[in-house]
């Protein structure tokens, strides 16, 4: 058993009220219960999805991973230490911070921190209310969306993710970058989410290289597209459809400079029936710069 979804990811911002009005008045999410030192925001009825700390990163700072059950998590963290990989419980505080019953705390190959926990608090006496008039958001077992992380440590990195936390592979993409390099992005599920994790074998100034959120519905996606020029928001892709995982999105740069992907009707893998592919292109039409 491994981790079930992406249940939110932490930034560490240099501009937390531009990120403030990015996140509310341009994504549509709602603001949740900030405690002091951090602000949060809601996707749907978790107490929070995506957490700001103040710092000069303009990165990723963490990313949390839902594991379905107690026992779940036991058996992962039994199976850590049987690898000898280092892993540590989180103190009261932390569970009380992040609002679930327990909870692991681990450092990928690349140092990001990964926190995975279990029975996270969702506030369904208040219900999700986008500011922006989002309908909605597809997370529920397929989480909060998914992150595209550069590494040059790319075997450390994936045998982390899959061999240790359990996410299996979906597809890959060649992009040729000479006649004699081709860079190959791998794509990861655990879930039916085409992908919750990408990988990126280059070095980068910033860990993520952008994170995805779906909504529910096409005319989600272009309400979104029509704000961003009230919002000040530069976009950075067209609306496109990607070749493996079929989603219609666009591309914005977010105030700290990674992007995010804001897209809809993504195809779902089914371990049953799901085979592994290899692509060629990003996507099957549009997706072209800005």
């Amino acid at each position: 058993m491994g981790v079930a979804s992406l249940g939110y990811i932490g930034f560490e911002v240099s501009d937390l009220k531009a990120w403030d009005g990015y996140l509310t008045g341009f994504l549509g999410l709602m603001r949740g219960r900030g405690n002091g030192t951090s602000a949060r925001y809601r996707m749907d009825d978790r107490a929070f999805r995506i957490q700001l700390e103040q710092g000069k990163a303009d990165d990723i700072s963490f990313i949390g991973l839902e594991v379905e059950t107690l026992e779940g998590l036991q058996e992962l963290r039994e199976r850590l230490e049987k690898a000898g990989v280092r892993h540590s419980p989180a103190s009261d505080n932390l569970k009380k911070e992040r609002g679930v019953r327990d909870l692991l705390v681990l450092t990928d190959p690349a140092g990001l921190q990964v926190e995975v926990y279990v029975g996270a608090t969702a506030l369904t006496n208040v219900p999700f209310n986008s500011p922006a008039g989002v309908s909605g958001f597809m997370t529920g077992g397929q989480g909060a969306g998914h992150v595209v992380l550069a590494s040059e440590k790319m075997d450390e990195v994936r045998d982390f993710y899959t061999r240790l936390l359990g996410f299996r592979l979906s597809d890959t993409i060649g992009i040729p970058i000479s006649p004699d390099f081709t860079l190959v992005l791998e794509f990861y599920h655990c879930n039916p989410r085409h992908h919750t994790l990408a990988l990126a074998p280059m070095p980068a100034p910033k860990r993520l290289h952008h994170f995805m959120v779906e909504m529910a519905t096409l005319d989600d996606v272009g309400f979104a597209m029509d704000r961003i020029g009230e919002c000040g928001v530069k976009q950075t892709m067209t609306l496109g459809k990607h070749s493996n995982d079929q989603m219609v999105s666009f591309y914005a740069a977010t105030p700290s400079g990674f992007e995010v992907e804001v897209g809809t009707a993504g195809i779902e893998v089914h371990d049953d029936v799901w085979r592994v592919t290899h692509h060629e292109v990003t996507s099957m039409w549009g997706h072209k710069r800005v």
